[in-house]
C-alpha cells in the first residue's frame, strides 16, 4: 500500500485520518473532528439520494425559489434538510448559513462552530446526470458560547476559516477538505460505506492549459476578461466548462487551469456567493498552491457585509489568476 506525503497509507479511512491528525495537537478537543465526521455522514446520505434520483421522483424543480430568486430543485431541498439534520444531531454546530435559507438556522447555542454551506451546487445539472457537489466552510464563533449566535459570528472574512471543503458527486464520490494544513482527498468506497484517503497533500499546478468560463456571456464581460479569454484562445488552451462549480474547480486544481465567473452587465456584483461558495474554494485553492481573487482583491480578505453577498470570482493556478489581475490592474492604471 502506497504512502501519502504525510506518512499515512493511501486507503486510510477518513475517521482514522481525522483521529491521527487530531492526536498531533495536544490542545485539540475533538469537536472539529466530530463536525467533519457529521459532514461526511451527510455526504454519504446525499450520495445515496443522488444515485437513485432517476428511479424516484426526486429530480426536477421543487416549485419554489430560494433566497437568491433561483428555481429550487427537489434535491436542493433534500440536501439542505439532510445536512441540517446531520449537523443538528451531531451536536457540534451552533448555527448554519445555507444558500437555501434566508436567515441563520440556529442549532445548539452551547457549540462553538458555524457552518456556511451550499448543500447542492450545480442544480441545473441534476436532471442530466452531470456532476454536482456540496460546498462547506467552518468558522469559530466570536460571541460567547451559550448565547444566541450573532451576525458577527457569520460575517467573518475567509481568512478566519478553520476548515473548508467540498463533496463531489460524480463518477466517484469524493470529499476534499483542508484545516489549513494541506488539502486531502477521500473517495467513497460504496461497498464499505467509508471515505478512504485517495489523494493527499493535493497540489494545483502553477499554470495549466484549461480555462473555464461561460462564454455565452462573452459580450457582457468587461474588456479585461474578454482580453484574457482571447489570450487563452491564442495559446490554444482548452475551454472546459461543466457548469457545476465544484466539478470545474476540482478538475482545474488537479490538472491546472483557471475558473472565472466575472461580473456581467446583468450581475455587476458577480453571481457566486462569498460566504459559502467562494471563501471555501479560495481556502482550498491557496492551500494547494493556487490563488483566488475577485479580479483584483484576494477573496479571503474581502469583508462580508451580508449572508448572501455575491462576488466576481477568479480561481485556479496561481500564475493564471495573477495574469487576470495584471490585465485588470493595467486598465485601472489607465483609468486613473
Amino acid at each position: 500500500m502506497s504512502k501519502s506525503s504525510l506518512g499515512m497509507p493511501i486507503g486510510t479511512t477518513l475517521d482514522r485520518f481525522i483521529k491521527r491528525k487530531q492526536d498531533e495537537y495536544s490542545y485539540a478537543t475533538g469537536e472539529l473532528s466530530q463536525l467533519l465526521r457529521d459532514i461526511a455522514l451527510a455526504g454519504k446520505i446525499i450520495n445515496r439520494e443522488v444515485n437513485k434520483s432517476g428511479l424516484l421522483d426526486i429530480a426536477g424543480a421543487y416549485g419554489s425559489k430560494n433566497v437568491q430568486g433561483e428555481e429550487q430543485q427537489k434535491l436542493d431541498v433534500i440536501a439542505n434538510i439532510r445536512f441540517t439534520r446531520a449537523l443538528k444531531n451531531g451536536g457540534m454546530t451552533c448555527a448554519i448559513v445555507s444558500e437555501e435559507e434566508q436567515e441563520i438556522v440556529h442549532l445548539n447555542p452551547n457549540c462553538r462552530y458555524v457552518v456556511c454551506m451550499d448543500p447542492l451546487d450545480g442544480s441545473s445539472n441534476i436532471d442530466v446526470n452531470v456532476s454536482i457537489g456540496t460546498i462547506f466552510s467552518i468558522y469559530r464563533r466570536i460571541s460567547p458560547i451559550g448565547g444566541p449566535v450573532q451576525e458577527e459570528d457569520i460575517l467573518q472574512p475567509g481568512t478566519a476559516q478553520i476548515a473548508a471543503g467540498y463533496i463531489l458527486y460524480g463518477s466517484s464520490t469524493m470529499l476534499v477538505y483542508t484545516t489549513g494544513h494541506g488539502v486531502h482527498g477521500f473517495t467513497l468506497e460504496p461497498s464499505l460505506g467509508e471515505f478512504v484517503l485517495s489523494q493527499d497533500d493535493m497540489k494545483c499546478p502553477s499554470v495549466g492549459k484549461i480555462y473555464s468560463i461561460n462564454e455565452g456571456n462573452y459580450y457582457t464581460f468587461s474588456q479585461e476578461i474578454r482580453a484574457y479569454i482571447e489570450e487563452c484562445k491564442q495559446k490554444e488552451m482548452m475551454g472546459r466548462y461543466i457548469g457545476s462549480l465544484v466539478a470545474d474547480f476540482h478538475r482545474n486544481m488537479l490538472k491546472g487551469g483557471i475558473y472565472l465567473y466575472p461580473a456581467t452587465d446583468k450581475a455587476p456584483e458577480g453571481k457566486l456567493r462569498l460566504l459559502y461558495e467562494c471563501n471555501a474554494l479560495a481556502f482550498l485553492a491557496e492551500q494547494s498552491g493556487g490563488a483566488a481573487t475577485d479580479g483584483v482583491s484576494r477573496i479571503l480578505e474581502i469583508e462580508p457585509t451580508s449572508f448572501h453577498q455575491r462576488t466576481p470570482f477568479v480561481i485556479g493556478s496561481r500564475e493564471m489568476v495573477q495574469r487576470v489581475g495584471e490585465l485588470c490592474a493595467k486598465t485601472a492604471d489607465v483609468a486613473g
